[in-house]
């Protein structure tokens, strides 16, 4: 039976089945001349949107220290106030910046930065203890990784933070860090376009979480861009996307997978869902272990979010028809 509920790995802690990815409140943010933000937000729009969140029952939300160079944990912590002790709060290490210029200026994995990067997200979300700690360094030389392991079981121990993940698509780097003795999630990208089996498959035998990032694809899920849409200059998705932005090119979305939207809108859309609570619908279909993450930067975008916990995971026969217009069975 569907409680809209999920159980956070090792941490044995239950979380709403869906949490929320605060990435785009952390507004704009550069790696060079290259945008990794979500272009410009209202900082009262998105403490508004969280406080709403929290009304409707969502209980996990997911941030990093470089989002915003910082400014999304800040938000986050502003935004949660008294209400900290309630919810399950992950956020992630490993990206250096400069918070004045707002500036990735690279990338450091030593035991004594991570120490430091913890005692700035500490201060950041107000807080003395971090839920879920998070490696952001998908690639990372994995030989070099059991140092990182090994100093996140430290900070286990020493209370500043309650268990560990590692963001990564590779199965074999997740699969080191759920050998490690707190280890409760792998996030990853998983969604409706892009299945992941070889990390669920993980998530499933170590009995740890799958946290899903991009569970809409980037908004290309959210049914709202369509062939003409274009996206402004200081949007990860805009003109100077990065190179692993898959979604959209250029600035406008990906038209084969607009395409495939179109084959899959109906069957997404079942029982009365909208095409976003479909395609969560879907992730937690998928398995029991998955905890999609969607952004979001307004009321309407939560309200909408969380309505799918109402829905619960897609019926078995629609998935089967999914697959076979993904062409994956």
């Amino acid at each position: 039976m569907w409680e809209g509920q999920r159980t956070l790995g090792k941490l044995s802690v239950k979380v709403s089945a869906m949490g929320l990815g605060c990435w785009a409140i952390g507004g704009p943010f550069w790696r060079g001349e290259d945008a990794v933000g979500w272009g410009d937000v209202d900082d009262g729009q998105s403490v508004a949107a969280i406080r709403r969140a929290l009304e409707l029952g969502v209980t996990f939300f997911d941030t990093a220290d470089v989002y915003g160079t910082g400014h999304s944990e800040k938000v986050l912590a502003k935004a949660l106030g008294t209400d900290r002790s309630k919810v399950v709060v992950a956020t992630k290490f490993g990206n250096v910046f400069d918070e004045s210029r707002r500036q990735i200026t690279g990338e450091d994995a030593s035991s004594g930065y991570i120490r430091q990067a913890c005692e700035a997200s500490l201060k950041r979300l107000g807080s003395d203890y971090i839920d879920l700690y998070q490696f952001h360094l998908n690639g990372y030389d994995i030989e070099r990784a059991v140092e990182v392991r090994d100093t996140l079981d430290d900070l286990v121990r020493a209370g500043k933070i309650r268990a560990y993940a590692w963001s990564t698509d590779d199965a074999e780097r997740a699969r080191l860090f759920a050998d490690g003795g707190h280890c409760a999630a792998v996030q990853h990208q998983m969604n409706v376009f892009n299945d992941a089996p070889a990390i669920v498959q993980l998530c499933e035998a170590r009995r740890i979480a799958s946290i899903n990032r991009a569970p809409l694809a980037m908004g290309l899920l959210s049914g709202k861009y369509s062939r003409g849409a274009s996206l402004p200059a200081n949007d990860v998705r805009g003109e100077k996307s990065p190179d692993w932005m898959t979604y959209f090119s250029g600035g406008t979305p990906n038209q084969r997978l607009l395409e495939r939207l179109e084959k899959l809108r109906e069957l997404l859309m079942s029982d009365g869902r909208t095409l976003v609570q479909g395609a969560l619908g879907w992730l937690w279909a998928r398995s029991e272990r998955t905890i999609p993450i969607p952004g979001f930067r307004t009321v309407k975008q939560v309200e909408e979010n969380a309505g799918a916990l109402r829905h619960g995971p897609l019926p078995a026969e629609v998935m089967a028809e999914i697959e076979q217009v993904m062409e994956r069975r």
